[in-house]
């Protein structure tokens, strides 16, 4: 269904631009240390926000502003993603911005810019459309990395953020420039439409590599993965638990509209692209993430080899493998903000305690907690019932039912090493001796927030059909 000018279908954009602007007046005027309102409101945004977008849940798929927007399933469960994973990320960023020099609106504002491109992002039916909402991720992106502006290390990320994620956009446009250029459209349907009437030709190849590399840059995968490891380490825990999750959905929504949408006729070529990719991201994170004793770069490298096996989902190029590749992205966000969540917890007025050394005596002083982290870690690591083990079963299985024995088989044995840097944190909170209890977060909020963000990692592993169910819905997969 084409409707070319229907206002209802950005409802959800229109009342988050109309938050931002009062929230950005109401924050004038405060007076308070803690902006106790402008977190309130940026909070009630995003519930008014989830309501809002789960009324169209069951809608149909509607193509509007002379096709540069659409609305339909997929976008719908990707911002019910979005929204959750920010309020969530949101809940750990408040005690740990109040002790250090970034409680201001700014923060909450920012973080609702991100999530407006993000929005973008995943309704985006047409080139341009994808790239505004990219750049308006970036550069709220950029400038929260760079908001604790009295920490050396901040700024530092924030330069190498801003410069690799300009280089990434460079990537992305030049790609799109040459398809548009052959085409005569940004639309993405038009340029589908185009490829089945005319023949591929070179120049529509050199895009598409250029397009592929771009999207890779955004992931992190291997070898576009060195800003990563120093952007994680670099910013402000909080920045860094938002950065790691939620914006990885919005970049698969924007992989599906530019890949699936626009190039059905390449699938050959960038299945082979990102096949690579995907292996490559597999191998170094993992291995690497063995070596590391920071917790902040142990999830980093291990974000590195999780991409790699969320891009594995793609590659089979079928409805039920893209679902499984959602459901997996979806999941991870819901953990990596869980895993961050930690390191959060462990932050204390002037200290951050970041080594995975730092955990020591947890379980002996915490155990609550250490059995918390506990749920974190063997869900990264994909171990049952946690609700981690079954986007990766999912994705191993529809390798294997296309005949991709081989890579599955890479993909299961360096899960196999992965379970080894996971489990040597579970080692460190209840197995080294420690002479003193570690420090941990006096906030009460906190300590609910991990404490419900961890026990639904449990629950959705004991139940995944309940966030499955949608992601094949999405591409109209039957459950």
């Amino acid at each position: 269904m084409n409707d070319s000018i229907n206002f209802s279908l950005i409802t959800s954009e229109i009342f988050i631009l109309c938050a931002i602007c009062f929230i950005m007046i109401v924050d004038l005027f405060q007076r308070d240390k803690e902006r106790n309102l402008t977190y309130a409101l940026t909070q009630l945004t995003l519930i008014i926000l989830f309501f809002i977008e789960y009324n169209h849940i069951n809608n149909e798929s509607v193509i509007a502003f002379s096709g540069h927007w659409i609305v339909d399933k997929l976008s719908t469960v990707l911002k019910l993603s979005i929204y959750l994973i920010t309020f969530i990320s949101i809940l750990y960023a408040r005690p740990f911005i109040s002790h250090r020099n970034m409680m201001r609106g700014e923060y909450y504002l920012l973080t609702l810019f991100a999530v407006s491109g993000m929005m973008i992002m995943v309704s985006a039916n047409s080139f341009l459309t994808v790239y505004l909402g990219l750049e308006l991720l970036s550069l709220s992106l950029y400038t929260l990395v760079a908001l604790q502006r009295d920490s050396k290390l901040a700024s530092e990320s924030a330069v190498k953020f801003f410069v690799m994620g300009g280089l990434a956009s460079g990537f992305l446009l030049y790609g799109i420039s040459l398809i548009y250029g052959i085409s005569g459209s940004v639309i993405i349907a038009d340029v589908a439409q185009n490829y089945l009437t005319n023949d591929i030709d070179l120049v529509s190849q050199f895009g598409l590599v250029f397009i592929v590399i771009g999207i890779a840059f955004k992931f992190g995968a291997v070898p576009f993965h060195m800003w990563l490891p120093d952007i994680y380490h670099g910013s402000p825990s909080s920045v860094t638990a938002f950065i790691a999750s939620v914006p990885k959905i919005a970049a698969f929504g924007m992989t599906m509209r530019l890949l699936v949408g626009a190039f059905p006729l390449f699938v050959q070529d960038w299945t082979n692209m990102i096949l690579v990719i995907a292996l490559l991201s597999i191998i170094f994170g993992n291995l690497v993430a063995v070596s590391q004793s920071n917790l902040k770069r142990l999830l980093a490298y291990s974000a590195i080899a999780h991409i790699g096996y969320f891009l594995l989902g793609i590659v089979p190029a079928t409805d039920a493998s893209y679902s499984a590749s959602m459901y997996y992205i979806i999941v991870y966000a819901f953990m990596t903000v869980a895993g961050f969540g930690i390191v959060i917890f462990m932050s204390v007025e002037n200290k951050e305690y970041q080594e995975i050394s730092d955990l020591r005596g947890l379980g002996r002083y915490h155990p609550w907690y250490a059995l918390m982290f506990t749920v974190v870690m063997a869900s990264l690591a994909g171990i049952p019932p946690f609700i981690g083990f079954w986007p990766k079963l999912e994705i191993f299985r529809h390798l294997i039912s296309n005949g991709m024995i081989i890579e599955a088989t890479i993909a299961i044995a360096f899960s196999v090493i992965g379970l080894f840097y996971y489990l040597k944190v579970i080692k460190e909170m209840y197995f080294e001796d420690a002479t003193q209890s570690p420090e941990i977060s006096s906030s009460r909020s906190l300590k609910i927030a991990i404490s419900i963000n961890c026990l639904l990692l449990i629950l959705f592993g004991l139940m995944p059909d309940s966030i499955y169910h949608y992601c094949l819905d999405a591409f109209g997969v039957l459950a």
